[in-house]
């Protein structure tokens, strides 16, 4: 089948290099020249594990291709993706100015029976919004060409999206037509040969549950985190906490672990976008202004935390931290906890050495945009060399490096052998009993 994505950012690459991967003809359409260029040459302007490998085997391969030209690609597919970003506005509700833009561009140049595919995570309404676009784009050329328009979002996570895309644990499809349907089910039928993983819906409620499916996340996220501090004044231990009600089936393990608060590109913004639009149709959604307070709050708990310990004037301290990225496995510094961490530090005069195993690029940008002080802040080449002659460690981010250090070395590295723990990676009884202060969370 051949299919054009438009947007070649996180989704839209990863959507491209797998639907090519198994045998499609893919083009993807990028305004960004330059990317398109670097894409050509098999660079990956993201990090995720395995993403280069199959984008290059599909470019070589000749089905996986990459443009400028809005022409040729809205004569490319007969399934066309919409992959674009849909960042948040002042209010925190979602951008649509490039989805609908998007659709607009297509609709100038097609000229044949198209599925139009919101990839993109979008609001309620949002499909009505793009058919309305495209029919006004063809009204005024003049011409009649039937299309539809299908809700698909995507459930990737990052660091495992290439997993994800290839084993879906389902494939939600909001569909109102016979053709549209056949269409979509013939482009899934290579990742379900084991079980029918197709999920068939209205249009309405496919762009509900993308919001429904990260709001519960995020939910239950913030909920352990809450649940942590609160074991902490109580003496109790949220890890066996954890291991007792993720026994309960109706409950599960998954996304019960308590830190520092989610970040990334899905969960902040989605949460908010799905507030603003409850608020639009007069629905409060007191739960989810809950998360939202609860998660702001828990990014400062590492810094509350070294405050009690040496003080609210940081001045003459220097502090080392392990992890950038928002979560292991990608470079994505998107809302990242430890932009929190650097602020709180900062403003109470420390200096601090920062060592993440790939974010250290997209890491100094971030600070950069968020106004950090990079003068006071030491890029360190190991995660070891960011230890070094610094009061105390901080951990944001749980990379496998990190778990098994020589915590020998560590205590002698260290001025004082203080480990502040936002992610819980280590037995508190072990690393005290070789002479750690250990101030983890919810233990």
């Amino acid at each position: 089948m051949k299919i054009t994505v438009v947007g070649s950012g996180y989704v839209g690459l990863v959507s491209g290099a797998c639907l090519a991967d198994v045998g499609n003809m893919v083009l993807c359409l990028d305004v960004d020249a330059r990317k398109v260029a670097r894409l050509q040459q098999g660079e990956v302007p993201i990090h995720e594990p395995g993403l280069d490998e199959v984008i290059r085997r599909n470019v070589a391969a000749g089905r996986l291709s990459f443009t400028t030209d809005a022409a040729e690609a809205a004569a490319f597919g007969t399934v066309q993706f919409i992959a674009v970003g849909t960042p948040p506005g002042e209010d925190g509700s979602a951008d649509l100015q490039y989805v609908l833009a998007a659709a607009r561009q297509l609709a100038r140049h097609m000229t044949e029976y198209r599925v139009i595919v919101d990839k993109s995570t979008v609001p309620v309404g949002t499909a009505d919004q793009v058919r309305q676009a495209v029919q006004q784009e063809l009204q005024a050329r003049g011409v009649d060409i039937p299309f539809s328009v299908v809700s698909n979002p995507e459930f990737l996570k990052e660091g495992a999206a290439i997993e994800d895309f290839m084993r879906p644990d389902r494939i939600v499809v909001g569909c109102e037509d016979e053709t549209a349907r056949k269409l979509m089910r013939e482009l899934y039928a290579p990742f379900q040969r084991n079980h029918d993983r197709m999920v068939w819906m209205d249009v309405r409620s496919a762009e509900l549950t993308k919001y429904a499916a990260n709001a519960m996340l995020a939910t239950r996220i913030s909920f352990m985190n809450e649940l942590a501090n609160l074991a902490e004044r109580l003496g109790a231990d949220i890890e066996l906490v954890r291991q007792g009600i993720g026994s309960d089936p109706r409950i599960g393990y998954h996304f019960l672990y308590p830190g520092i608060g989610y970040g990334g590109s899905c969960f902040p913004k989605d949460v908010q976008a799905l507030q603003r639009t409850a608020q639009a149709s007069g629905v409060e959604l007191a739960v989810l202004a809950a998360v939202e307070h609860a998660n702001e709050q828990q990014k400062q708990r590492l810094v509350d935390k070294v405050v009690q310990r040496f003080g609210e004037d940081l001045a003459g301290r220097h502090f080392a931290l392990w992890g950038l990225a928002f979560k292991p496995n990608t470079d994505d510094m998107r809302e990242a906890p430890s932009l929190t961490i650097l602020h709180g530090l900062l403003q109470r005069g420390a200096t601090v050495a920062v060592f993440d195993p790939i974010a250290m690029e997209t890491g100094r940008v971030a600070m950069q945009a968020a106004g950090i002080a990079l003068d006071r802040v030491q890029f360190a080449e190991s995660a070891n060399a960011a230890v070094a002659q610094a009061d105390a460690l901080l951990i944001a981010t749980e990379w496998k490096p990190f778990r098994s250090p020589d915590f020998e070395w560590l205590k002698q590295a260290l001025k004082t052998p203080v480990i502040f723990d936002g992610r819980n990676l280590y037995d508190p009884a072990l690393v005290r009993a070789q002479g750690f202060e250990y101030l983890a969370m919810g233990r």
